[in-house]
């Protein structure tokens, strides 16, 4: 098996540059802040420091985790970006689907959201996949 730890960084650290993109004005922030009953005040009382550092801890452990699933020496970015893809779609985002179908959230929500679940773990798996 064999992991690139700076692959692995590097993808952890796109989280939140996905991120910004994924929920910034320009696409889904108005709608995101609408499903979740959120304002601009409420938004301003985070902790970003404390946000940003769990988040980046937390992107790390994924980030680890498929690419132990990619350690393969075969793995190049297609079954990267395929895995990473699968992942994203057929574990993260649906079981936050289900999550959220309990919760009673909406169908908007969920495709925000599971949307930038997909993008992202698509992402990391190709970046883990390209930087052997």
């Amino acid at each position: 098996m064999y992991i690139n730890h700076w692959a692995v960084l590097v993808a952890a650290i796109s989280n939140l540059l996905v991120g910004a993109i994924w929920y910034s004005p320009a696409l889904f922030y108005n709608a995101w802040k609408k499903e979740n009953h959120l304002t601009d005040e409420d938004i301003k009382k985070v902790n970003a420091g404390k946000l940003y550092t769990i988040s980046t801890l937390l992107s790390i452990i994924i980030c680890y985790n498929l690419a132990a699933f990619l350690g393969d020496s075969k793995t190049d970015w297609i079954w990267g970006t395929t895995a990473g893809f699968l992942a994203g779609f057929g574990w993260a985002a649906i079981i936050f689907a289900i999550i959220a179908l309990y919760e009673q959230k909406t169908v908007r929500y969920i495709m925000i959201n599971g949307g930038y679940i997909v993008v992202y773990f698509t992402l990391i798996g190709f970046i883990i996949g390209i930087w052997r």
